[in-house]
């Protein structure tokens, strides 16, 4: 029997599955909280966590921002697949990355710029982005520092940068990520002696390795809490049975023959794959920050010469936005935009997987701070003005949401600086040269 005074936040389920340890992290529980279910027990505030959602080739103006300034009421049709956030998301509109003479580096400058805080001078970033910043303050106790994880099957479409030119490489499997969050420990998942079969761990599920503990677990803890931790499970094994759907080799069909070999698709580009591929990485980060496995994600989508195609085309998403013609009658490109709102619906799959995860009288989106970017604003002509930035969550009570700011060309550096000082970095002004900026968005800080 687990006795409740050995039951605490950062008490995990230890089991045996396949030769291979398993672990389990606990959410939060009423149990480990306040009577008003905001705090911890001890009085200490809940962890704030933060994370970026990177996507490419920007919105076309006039048809993502919110109709009028301050509340959020709606949005233009390309943000269409946030509406059911509209009062858990921050937009921002009007902000650009400034140059200062020097050229502009397509697909390449306004990321950067947005992430890092200054204009880059050739296609080399030096300096750490943003959520790395927030990582030396918020992540340096947890099992993971950040986690980085690409929808596209590229590795290095990664847009989190340590100092110097190290790019944190991005995991491109859900299931490498699902083994790298249950195994024993952090192992690289390259090194030779790396043992969990995922294939073992999301067959047999990793809840059955822990289900005496689980067992003991539950007789100690009251109704909602039992309540609670059976929807948290039951969770996770939605996301182990669409694992080892994955995994499994498809029956064969007698009408069925080999075709001649085609030319290789760059692996995991095809919209639907993305798709599924991120609904599967957001519910598994999800996962991870409820358990205090790490306090710091990064997401990408798309990347910035997005290389998404729709089934049976050899047209890019990045093709489109230069080759497709706007259609005089709707007044945008039709492709152009189809993409768009796939992209659109796929942040909006983000935020919901963090506000599906309840946490005493709220969620885990209450105490985080997502910031989505892109790299353009209007992929078209490569433009760097109205630049996209949105942000999703509460940070802990200590932001606003359900607003809309209009930035008057103010450098895109405010929404990054009014994030870091949201989730704890102890900054009054970040940037460079014209991008650097002492000014937040004081209408969104609580």
């Amino acid at each position: 029997m687990i006795s409740l005074n050995t039951l605490n936040r950062r008490r995990i389920l230890k089991g045996m599955l396949g030769g291979s340890a398993v672990t389990i992290a606990l959410p939060f529980l009423d149990c480990f909280l306040d009577v008003n279910g905001t705090a911890l027990a001890s009085g200490a505030q809940l962890p704030v966590c933060m994370g970026t959602w990177f996507w490419g080739l920007g919105l076309n103006p006039g048809r993502w921002e919110p109709p009028t300034a301050g509340k959020i009421t709606g949005f233009g049709p390309e943000l269409a697949g946030l509406e059911p956030y509209k009062d858990k998301v921050n937009v921002y509109s009007g902000t650009k990355v400034i140059l200062d003479g020097r050229p502009m580096i397509t697909h390449f400058t306004g990321d950067w710029a947005v992430l890092t805080g200054t204009t880059p001078r050739e296609e080399r970033v030096i300096i750490p982005s943003v959520d790395q910043l927030v990582a030396d303050v918020i992540g340096t106790k947890t099992r993971f520092r950040s986690l980085e994880v690409t929808s596209t099957g590229n590795a290095v479409h990664s847009y989190s940068r340590r100092a110097g030119a190290a790019v944190n490489p991005a995991e491109t499997s859900p299931v490498a990520l699902y083994t790298r969050i249950f195994g024993p420990e952090f192992k690289d998942p390259n090194a030779a002696d790396f043992k969990p079969d995922p294939q073992v761990m999301a067959r047999q599920s990793v809840l059955s390795a822990v289900k005496d503990q689980r067992d003991d677990l539950a007789k100690t803890l009251g109704a909602a809490d039992k309540a609670r931790l059976d929807e948290y499970f039951s969770s996770l094994r939605q996301i182990e049975q669409q694992l080892d759907l994955e995994l499994q080799k498809p029956a064969p069909l007698e009408a069925c023959t080999t075709p001649a070999k085609a030319d290789e698709m760059p692996p995991g580009t095809e919209i639907e794959t993305v798709v599924g591929n991120h609904k599967l990485f957001a519910n598994l980060l999800a996962h991870a920050l409820a358990c205090g496995q790490t306090r710091v994600i990064n997401v990408t989508f798309n990347d910035a010469t997005s290389s998404l195609r729709k089934a049976g085309s050899s047209m890019s998403h990045h093709v489109f936005t230069h080759e497709e013609s706007i259609d005089p009658q709707l007044g945008y490109q039709p492709n152009v935009t189809s993409f768009i709102m796939n992209i659109s619906q796929g942040l909006g799959t983000m935020i919901g997987a963090l506000d599906s995860i309840k946490e005493g009288d709220g969620t885990l989106l209450d105490r985080m701070m997502l910031m989505a970017s892109t790299d353009t604003g209007y992929a078209k002509v490569h433009s760097l003005d109205n630049m996209p930035l949105i942000t999703a969550g509460r940070a802990g009570g200590r932001v606003k949401t359900g607003i809309h700011v209009v930035a008057k060309g103010d450098p895109s550096t405010r929404v990054g600086l009014t994030v870091q000082q949201a989730v704890g970095v102890p900054i009054n002004s970040w940037g460079t040269d014209s991008m650097q900026t002492s000014k937040t968005f004081t209408e969104v800080l609580a």
